[in-house]
């Protein structure tokens, strides 16, 4: 019985970290859908958007511009609304998010 109990928290140990990196992933992707009404699914852009896409960008670009747009320090029209929504940590996992993503 003991070698039971000790498979299961052998193989819980290992989906556990899994479980988590999902979770992020998630949480991250659910960040960034609240920006594909103006920079498109995955910030590939959209259609007809006078907006840049942001996927590919690098990581410290996008998180020193939202950070910029938050602190009112970049022009903008509705950002520097919408940042202030965000945590530093937020921005910094939709930087990452963005940045992951294929061009």
């Amino acid at each position: 019985m003991k070698r039971h109990w000790m498979a299961f928290l052998l193989a819980l140990g290992c989906v556990m970290p899994a479980a988590a990196q999902n979770q992020d992933a998630l949480y991250a992707r659910s960040l960034a859908a609240t920006c594909a009404h103006c920079h498109g699914t995955d910030g590939k852009g959209a259609p007809d958007a006078s907006l840049p896409p942001i996927a590919g960008m690098p990581r410290d670009y996008l998180s020193t511009q939202l950070k910029a747009f938050k602190a009112g320090t970049r022009p903008a029209t509705i950002m520097h609304q919408l940042s202030k929504g965000y945590s530093d940590a937020q921005i910094d996992q939709l930087a990452a998010y963005f940045a992951a993503q294929k061009k």
